[in-house]
């Protein structure tokens, strides 16, 4: 019963890892393009404010009217950086207890514990030594998350999750970490290394010992820890928060270190734990297929920024369809990997989890004929990739006689199932000034998890899409578009990105911070005619409620004013 409960923890918690959501109302969520680290927002207003100084000579002529006055600075509110904290401290702890469960650490704990108890000659030492010795691996992975914030900088990373070349290299890094599972080879790291680190554990005596001892266990144990670290450092780099690597790396080697400490200091804590053996293969395995899944959407996201239009929704969801069948088979034992022992019978806790493995595949499955699946919103590509609707083409868009028949870009970029939409600010501007409705100016991007969740989750809700499609003009703003070209005349240097901003995406990340002082997406700006804000700027609001209630209020003000 205790190894169910193990796999089964390990099964759901992996599965919820990408899809923490955030319920703070009207919270701000940096999980797509960020700009560079250089990036300076000054004083609206000031001597030294581009928004107020260089926008109007940089941008369009139909915008220069539009673009004197700027909105009141927008930041991050502090509870909204510690939500983003807390989500990425869990998903750390997830990660450890995960990666604990590896074969090439669970076995460790019972002979780690007994060596400190014969080295220290007494309990009590012995105790004080596991407890340095938890210390020591909180501390080599919490310097090495702030490592990866020192060299690559927290915007960097998050500026490289919506490249193509990032999401592909990392779709090829994870099927990799996949086959690693499934026993086709060990990551490891040089052994000339790890050797030289055992010795120093060999050789050094008090407390140089017990943290080299710790550095040999992080080196050993990369071939299982590798793969679940990469994962985390990525997905906690992307919130654009310069701790983000570091929490998430405390929380990793906290679940990690946990079990050691609590071993030597309760031993009846060593007894109740499940005795090492062929399940733990299982648990490698299982994370290879949950791995393999996740690959799918990178490889997801490159595809959307480099206009493959190959890689739609269906055969994502049938991929993941087909992966989660076969893991449950292997659960029942039908399919044997390498490392893999006999199973003379089916447990309890295989079945049980085969179940689960084969209902999420039975539950994905309407996907194909275009049923939402809001369980993978986000994560799969959207919906206006999908080649067949079951019942038609989904809910049609708001009809008008004066919307344009095509807008600029709409060769390579395409609004949500059911919406129309502009691609360019200067377009959209003068439609909604023909039309005199408020804009709803939505900085996206391809690679915008966060982005697709509201499209696809609250947008589709009726009063927002009523809201959306009736009373608004929506300007859909993407700031990772890199192969469409602004025209000549629209291309400005930009002191933030320190460059031209010949692509699409450059300019409109350009025009997000200098007007609106903002670089995260989603970012749904309600202005008037005038371009500022109606209301306060917000990001994602997975709450279809409060979402009707933002969009009324911009509209009531905008009524207001006629």
């Amino acid at each position: 019963m205790r190894k169910f409960l193990l796999l089964f923890l390990m099964a759901t918690m992996f599965l919820a890892l990408p899809a923490v959501k955030s319920h703070a109302a009207f919270a701000q969520d940096t999980t797509s393009t960020s700009l560079p680290d250089d990036i300076v927002f000054t004083e609206v207003g000031s001597a030294q404010d581009s928004a107020a100084n260089k926008i109007v000579k940089d941008t369009t002529q139909a915008v220069k009217k539009d673009t004197t006055a700027a909105a009141k600075p927008i930041s991050k509110t502090t509870e909204t950086e510690k939500l983003t904290l807390w989500q990425t401290f869990i998903k750390g702890l997830f990660g450890g207890f995960l990666a604990f469960l590896m074969p090439c650490i669970f076995p460790m704990v019972p002979l780690t514990i007994s060596y400190f108890t014969k080295r220290a000659g007494s309990r009590k030492k012995g105790i004080g030594q596991a407890i340095i010795y938890g210390i020591s691996i909180i501390v080599i992975y919490v310097v090495f998350g702030l490592l990866i914030t020192l060299l690559f900088g927290s915007s960097k990373l998050n500026e490289l999750s919506s490249s193509g070349w990032f999401n592909f290299a990392f779709f090829i890094l994870l099927i990799v970490f996949a086959i690693s599972f499934f026993g086709a080879f060990e990551i490891t790291l040089p052994s000339s290394f790890v050797n030289k680190i055992d010795q120093k554990a060999d050789s050094s005596k008090g407390l140089g010992g017990i943290f080299f001892m710790a550095a040999s266990l992080a080196l050993v144990s990369f071939s299982c820890t590798g793969p679940i670290i990469g994962t985390l450092l990525v997905e906690a780099s992307s919130k654009g928060n310069v701790l983000g690597p570091a929490v998430g790396m405390f929380g990793f080697a906290l679940a990690l270190a946990l079990p050691f400490t609590l071993s030597a200091i309760f031993p009846g804590f060593l007894n109740s734990m499940p005795k090492s053996g062929g399940w733990l293969n299982s648990v490698k395995v299982c994370l290879g297929f949950l791995e393999l899944a996740l690959a799918l959407k990178f490889l997801s996201a490159a595809d959307l920024v480099w206009h493959w239009e190959w890689f739609d929704r269906e055969i994502f969801l049938c991929l993941w369809i087909v992966i989660f069948v076969l893991m449950g088979i292997y659960l029942l034992g039908k399919l044997k990997f390498s490392h893999d022992s006999d199973l003379p019978y089916v447990s309890v806790p295989r079945l049980f989890l085969a179940i689960l493995s084969f209902s999420f595949a039975v539950y994905i499955l309407p996907g194909l004929w275009g049923a939402p699946v809001s369980v993978l919103s986000g994560l799969a590509p959207p919906m206006n990739t999908q080649d067949f609707i079951l019942g038609g083409n989904g809910p049609a868009a708001a009809s008008s006689s004066e919307f344009p028949a095509k807008v600029k870009y709409s060769d390579v970029l395409h609004p949500p199932r059911g919406f129309n939409a502009f691609f360019d600010l200067e377009e959209g501007l003068a439609y909604a000034k023909k039309v005199n409705k408020p804009m709803i100016i939505d900085f996206t991007g391809h690679a915008c998890v966060n982005c697709r969740k509201m499209e696809d989750k609250i947008w589709i809700d009726p009063e927002v899409g009523r809201l959306i499609k009736e009373e608004f003009v929506l300007i859909q703003l993407y700031v990772d578009e890199r192969s469409a070209k602004v025209p000549a005349n629209q291309v400005h240097y930009s002191e933030i990105l320190r460059k031209n901003t010949e692509d699409l995406g450059a300019w409109n990340a350009d025009f997000q911070a200098t007007k609106y002082n903002s670089n995260s997406q989603p970012f749904y700006v309600l202005a008037g005619h005038d371009l500022n804000t109606l209301v306060a700027p917000q990001g994602a609001i997975f709450d279809a409620k409060e979402y009707a209630l933002y969009l009324q209020s911009a509209l009531d003000i905008f009524k207001g004013k006629k």
